[in-house]
């Protein structure tokens, strides 16, 4: 009897079990994957989406991915979405997933690593859909989806024209308690708090007659911050006259959807949005003011701005704006939004471009070198001309490197006062101007290390003649920028984020920030640097190979004046550009901006200087040489007319 009743007592314990675990299994999230068999042909996307819980179907043919179904709370959707805007190749059949997440009502679609929403994120519903399980498969066909699997299990490997899954409705706070089991959970990795919590919560604001702005805040999640997360201060002007509305303000907490919309950046693990039933609010005269509080201290290098998802003027994809708000740091842990409208809202931490600190010092110095090197090389284009009667045949190359320097560091002076007072307009032509003299100077850095190749090693009998140089250094570096100008949307005015206050960028008419210009960036800026400094360094090292027997090299400041004029003349400055990372960092931006911003200046010293020192030495050590050219100087060989 007693067996009879312990067996049976087992049975009973197992049921039970069995039934709560068997309770707690629905799916809190679903993903469909495959991959679609298509033409070479304009592709495209059709959605066609209700609330209910009948159920969803995905099919494809040889030009469509359809999604049709009933499995949504809140989100009705109902279009054709032309893929080719997204740079989608159709030469290639195309992997994708479709992800469903109920609590939040979310769909998402990634194709080919594109993520497109389908359903934007929303509070917790009454009820969730949930489950979704395999019904009946389509025909296989030629164009349609193979290798059909549901979170790694493999419904077919054949290509079929479409799968149909059925869903089973269920109260999504009984869903949400099943998955928080009562608490919340809590992870740290790398001192970085993360709370996990799958169900957004909402709150909603009745703006009656007597409506004065309201104040909202997030949960206080206890154990990890003392605030609420988020704190929402909703003005007086949203207010409609002579309408009762509601305003709804939804938080949500590590929603990987939201981190699809910046590259550079990521965004804090809380967003939350704001939105008034049946209305678009936008140009309010009162901002609404939304307080971030951060559990985590943010390095100061990268910087936090307020940033919004309008779904009206982006509804597929992700796209966090700076547009419509402003941004102030209340301490380093805290960031308080000001914003005319409604809609998403988060705080987007910039990776990159990487803020520069001490950029008020950087600025001053810069601004200063270039005046110093402006006035520097009017001085040393005067001198250099007075030159011009004898036969060296580097005066040329020197009045056209000094004229170029002349170009960049005065329009450098001024771009950055032209773009911080208001006038954005005027970069769309300072823009290539600055860039033209920017190559200009480097084509002539480049001539001076190939006219000393020919000068220490004879290449060329006799050397080219100064239109050749004029040509190489003046009219060639304006065929990029003309094609770039042809192009488009290239130049522009370019932001630089300071540590110190980051909401408070410096301004500089140059390249814009867009794929583009960074693509014509290091294709013209940057290979031709790296050519420049490595041909420089190389000749340095020739040039000190055939003068370090000489006499006037074992003279101190012979051979300091020798190699640094050398390196101004060859560019070899500007390679420091290359060492700006890790702890010298700040060392190496300093020392980068003293060196080149004063490049003129040193050119002008250089030449006074060893002048000077001739005239010192009563044209015994230097020959009669007065331009300080390279072959005077370092070699004291006859020049061939």
């Amino acid at each position: 009897m007693e067996l009879r009743l312990s067996v049976s007592l087992r049975a009973v314990i197992f049921l039970i079990i069995l039934l709560s675990s068997g309770s707690s299994e629905n799916d809190v999230d679903t993903n469909f994957c495959g991959t679609w068999r298509h033409g070479n042909r304009s592709l495209s996307l059709i959605v066609n989406l209700s609330t209910g819980c009948k159920g969803i179907s995905v099919s494809a043919n040889e030009s469509s991915l359809s999604i049709d179904g009933q499995i949504t709370a809140k989100c009705r959707r109902s279009e054709v979405i032309p893929l080719k805007q997204f740079g989608l190749d159709p030469s290639e059949d195309s992997n994708f997933c479709l992800y469903w997440e109920p609590l939040l009502d979310q769909l998402k679609l990634e194709v080919k690593g594109m993520n497109l929403t389908l359903c934007w994120p929303a509070s917790l519903q009454g009820s969730c859909c949930t489950d979704l399980s395999n019904d009946a498969n389509k025909n296989t066909a030629r164009y349609g989806i193979s290798n059909g699997k549901v979170k790694n299990d493999s419904l077919s490997i054949d290509t079929l024209t479409g799968y149909s899954f059925r869903g089973d409705s269920i109260n999504c706070k009984a869903l949400c308690d099943q998955v928080n089991q009562g608490f919340t959970k809590v992870k740290m990795s790398q001192d970085v708090i993360t709370v996990e919590h799958p169900c957004a919560r909402s709150f909603e604001v009745e703006m009656k007659e007597d409506f004065e702005g309201f104040s909202v805040t997030s949960n206080i999640t206890q154990g990890v911050s003392a605030e609420p997360t988020i704190t929402v201060q909703i003005p007086p002007v949203l207010k409609r006259p002579k309408k009762t509305s509601k305003v709804v303000c939804t938080f949500f907490k590590n929603d990987s959807l939201f981190q699809d919309g910046h590259k550079k950046g990521r965004i804090l693990d809380d967003v939350v949005e704001i939105t008034v039933e049946n209305e678009v609010i936008s140009d309010l005269s009162q901002p609404v003011k939304i307080v971030f509080n951060h559990d985590v201290l943010l390095p100061k290098r990268h910087s936090r701005k307020c940033v919004s998802w309008d779904t009206r003027k982006d509804p597929s994809q992700v796209n966090w704006l700076v547009d419509g708000c402003e941004t102030h740091h209340n301490g380093a842990k805290q960031t308080e939004c000001h914003c005319n409208h409604l809609t998403y809202f988060s705080i987007l931490v910039q990776l990159e471009p990487r803020p520069v600190c001490h950029l008020v010092a950087l600025t001053t110095i810069t601004y200063l070198g270039c005046a110093v090197s402006v006035f520097s090389c009017v001085a040393l284009v005067i001198y250099l001309l007075r030159k011009r009667r004898s036969k060296e045949q580097s005066i040329p190359i020197h009045l056209g490197l000094a004229v170029s320097l002349i170009f960049l560091n005065g329009l450098f002076f001024f771009t950055g006062v032209l773009a911080n007072v208001g006038w954005e307009s005027v970069c769309s032509w300072v823009g290539p101007g600055l860039h033209y003299a920017l190559l200009s100077s480097f084509a002539w850095m480049g001539i001076e290390i190939f006219h000393t190749f020919w000068l220490v090693y004879k290449v060329f009998s006799p050397s080219p003649k100064a239109y050749v140089w004029n040509l190489v250094g003046f009219v060639l570096p304006a065929v990029p920028v003309i094609v770039l100008v042809a192009v488009g949307d290239i130049y522009g005015e370019r932001e630089v984020l300071p540590c110190e206050e980051p909401s408070d960028p410096y301004r500089m008419c140059w390249m814009k920030e867009t794929p583009k210009a960074l693509l014509a960036h290091y294709f013209t800026n940057m290979t031709t640097l790296v050519v420049l400094v490595i041909s420089g360094t190389m000749m340095l090292l020739l040039v000190y190979r055939q003068i370090r027997t000489r006499d006037e090299w074992r003279q101190n400041r012979v051979a300091f004046l020798s190699i640094w004029g050398l390196s101004c003349l060859f560019g070899a400055t500007w390679g420091l550009t290359f060492l700006d990372y890790g702890p010298l960092s700040d060392f190496i931006l300093f020392l980068f901006c003293i060196l080149n911003s004063f490049q003129g200046f040193f050119l002008m010293l250089r030449f006074l200087m060893l002048d000077w020192m001739r005239k010192q030495a009563g044209g015994s050590a230097f020959g009669s040489t007065s331009t300080g050219s390279t072959r005077q100087h370092m070699l004291q060989a006859q020049e061939k007319s």
